[in-house]
């Protein structure tokens, strides 16, 4: 039997003792438990600063290169994929292409169970090689268990082509192993509701895939201090927190800060490179270009050059 066949001995299909009497709880016992568990996520995620890390720096050097992001899961690891994808570039004014979920069962598993889709690694594999995934790309697999065929086909295919390799897991490497080249390990321990990984699992991978995406566009220079500065200006929120940016980081009035960004056609790291710097909106875009977007590194070079 291999490990595709039983599961029951991996960590995240345990049983809870804290939790044993689940169903005799009150509402008010129900959620201070869940709190006393929930606080788990966080120490299992610090637990694997390393590994995530690694996981930043390797992310943030593919991209330079013209690579790719890929998240493939199924399921809750799957979805929880697809949202940091798409959350990407409304934040961060990313192409889409650039960060992408790839989730078993395509779109309709987001909406729909399609758990079944997930026992076929060929499938993975198959994922993998319709995007034409190569060596400047990353492909971060995530599965709670650490089993998923498809998740494990996907990476193995990845691997074939030389790319970039994260694995994402709750489970210790001495259930199940892999060849990744980042390999984090988020021991939340037994769920409060056995077997349910969309918990404590669920919470530890958003809280790392927040980290993950964040840390390499920051990295990437698509922030400045704390700001975002590349935010896409969409809707009217969006607006108003670009607008809100440049009144905090120039002392700009609002009217003023609004017409900068008009301007400079919504783009919040132009806006401020114009208004340090002096120069005007060609010749400033041009040196953010030069400098790959680095907001720092453009005004450094604006400053001794002036």
């Amino acid at each position: 039997m291999n490990q595709f066949e039983s599961r029951g001995h991996l960590l995240t299909e345990q049983s809870n003792p804290n939790s044993e009497d689940l169903d005799r709880l009150d509402a008010l016992g129900l959620v201070d438990l869940f709190c006393r568990e929930d606080a788990r996520t966080v120490e299992a995620v610090a637990a694997s600063r390393e590994a995530i890390a690694r996981a930043i720096d390797l992310t943030t050097d593919a991209l330079r290169r013209g690579g790719r992001l890929f998240y493939v899961g199924a399921g809750t690891s799957g979805r929880l994929g697809v949202l940091d994808a798409a959350e990407c570039p409304p934040t961060f004014c990313t192409p889409p292409e650039l960060v992408q979920g790839i989730i078993a069962g395509g779109r309709d598993a987001l909406v729909r169970s399609s758990e079944a889709l997930e026992d076929r690694s060929e499938d993975g594999e198959a994922a993998i090689a319709q995007r034409n995934i190569g060596e400047t790309d990353v492909v971060v697999g995530i599965t709670a268990g650490g089993t998923t065929p498809y998740v494990c086909g996907a990476i193995a295919e990845a691997r074939r082509r030389h790319a970039t390799t994260v694995f994402i897991a709750c489970v210790p490497v001495e259930q199940v192993a892999i060849d990744a080249d980042a390999d984090i390990r988020l021991l939340v321990g037994p769920e409060v509701l056995a077997g349910s990984t969309r918990l404590k699992a669920g919470t530890a991978t958003k809280l790392v895939l927040n980290i993950l995406s964040t840390s390499v566009m920051v990295r990437l220079g698509k922030v400045f201090r704390n700001r975002m500065v590349d935010v896409s200006v969409t809707n009217s929120k969006l607006r108003d927190r670009a607008i809100r940016t440049i009144v905090d980081l120039t002392e700009l009035s609002r009217e003023a800060a609004a017409h900068l960004l008009d301007r400079c056609q919504n783009h919040v790291k132009l806006a401020l490179l114009v208004h340090w710097s002096g120069l005007a909106i060609d010749d400033a875009r041009s040196l953010l270009d030069r400098h790959r977007g680095q907001l720092r590194a453009a005004l450094d070079s604006a400053t001794e050059v002036r």
